[in-house]
């Protein structure tokens, strides 16, 4: 099989590149070792940032956030829920911390408003008796299993070949090139690209140690914790330095609690604590008290994919996760780039500047449209959620909505 460009991954990241290339006419082959969103896509909390979240750590990256928020909802349809974000200022937390995102919010054009603590318990009328005061901004709610699966039928439209339950088991390397993809699965064929991107996020230094290139990933597991609660209206921030149990994510009855961050050595397999768990019901319901004695409805974690080196040179929790394009051609291999870190907001951008780096080693000179074009059946849930089905998408992070509640496809190898 031969194919001009090859995707290794099947989450945002790799079918927003998928759908990039097909809509500037490259040949396109995405192969997924499972399920599309079956890694890290389908097992966030299901946060579209506002950027007011890394406003005063990372601006770059805030602004980045606020572009996409808006592009995507402009595109994405039924994949998004335009909630809206409220920054929680309590008792005990810091009013410097308030007053300095606000600023920096300000500063990068992200809106907000400020609520006196009568204004925020009229938005949230379950809201912690302590709160001071909130901070609107215009954060959104976004099911990924929608939104990927999207991607993948717009590129299946133009012209691009979709392989889930296709895991890669080795690549050829000849000469400074990759020659050759040995895909298992559903595929179980060679396949001769001309160029591979390796999209596989948390699992990217896997990818590329089959290739012989280091790729050094630092991935940290999150837990998620959804229960029964259907009085919420917009996602709830805990305004503090980034911490364990300070985002609430709303949903149509149920409410997501997140979340953690512990380093792990192997995406697939690792522990998990119970601590995690009481301590994010405990904090996100410092915020929001009723949902300590809420119902657990279910309960997964997900492993983010961050870069190594930047992990090493930023520290610290709740900087922003740029992300990087890693061209191996001075690692010895000319045809093969890795786009690692970044976060769900930010994957169409991710895509645009992994699509301008593939089309320019192609010699192919065609723009971005994934900006200004809507992803298909945008505007029609059922739609959407058939194309979920069609590429076996269904990821935990949204079962709840997208598939029906008694019985939603949400088994992986890290569910626990």
């Amino acid at each position: 099989m031969e194919t001009t460009a090859l995707v290794i991954g099947g989450g945002a990241t790799g079918t927003g590149i998928a759908r990039d290339l097909a809509l500037r006419g490259v040949n396109v082959t995405l192969v997924e070792r499972g399920g599309l969103t079956g890694g890290t896509s389908g097992r966030s909390h299901g946060l579209l940032h506002s950027g007011a979240r890394y406003a005063e750590s990372d601006p770059v990256g805030a602004e980045e956030c606020i572009e996409e928020n808006r592009i995507l909802t402009d595109i994405a349809g039924e994949c998004i829920r335009d909630t809206g974000g409220l920054f929680v200022q309590l008792a005990d937390d810091d009013p410097a911390y308030f007053e300095e995102k606000r600023d920096a919010c300000e500063a990068i054009g992200i809106p907000t408003q400020t609520l006196d603590a009568e204004a925020a318990s009229a938005a949230v009328p379950d809201l912690a008796a302590d709160v001071e005061r909130a901070m609107e901004v215009p954060d959104a709610v976004v099911y990924p299993s929608r939104l990927v699966a999207a991607n993948a039928a717009d590129a299946r439209d133009h012209g691009a070949t979709i392989h889930p339950h296709a895991p890669v088991e080795g690549i050829t390397v000849a000469d400074g090139r990759i020659t050759a993809v040995q895909v298992g699965g559903t595929v179980d064929a060679q396949i001769e690209p001309d160029y591979v991107v390796n999209a596989a996020g948390a699992w990217a230094g896997q990818v590329a140690g089959m290739a012989g290139v280091s790729v050094e990933m630092r991935p940290t597991r999150g837990v998620m914790v959804s229960v029964e609660y259907d009085r919420l209206g917009p996602v709830l921030n805990r305004c503090r330095a980034p911490d364990d149990g300070d985002i609430v994510v709303p949903h149509d009855s149920e409410v997501v609690l997140g979340t953690t961050s512990v380093g792990v050595e192997d995406p697939d397999d690792y522990s998990t604590e119970e601590w995690e768990l009481s301590e994010t019901v405990a904090e996100c319901a410092a915020m929001l008290p009723p949902v300590a004695d809420a119902p657990t409805v279910r309960t997964w974690w997900g492993v983010r994919p961050l870069y190594g080196p930047d992990e090493d040179e930023r520290g610290g929790r709740g900087i922003s996760r740029g992300f990087f394009r890693l061209d191996h051609t001075d690692d010895g291999i000319e045809n093969f780039v890795s786009v690692v870190g970044g976060k769900l907001t930010t994957y169409r951008r991710m895509a645009e500047a992994t699509a301008d780096h593939v089309c320019d080693r192609l010699n192919v000179n065609a723009e971005c449209l994934t900006a200004d074009r809507r992803l298909p059946g945008a505007d029609d849930p059922d739609r959407l959620d058939a194309f979920v089905a069609e590429f076996d998408g269904q990821g935990v992070t949204d079962a709840d909505v997208v598939a029906p509640p008694e019985s939603p496809n949400s088994s992986t190898p890290s569910e626990r």
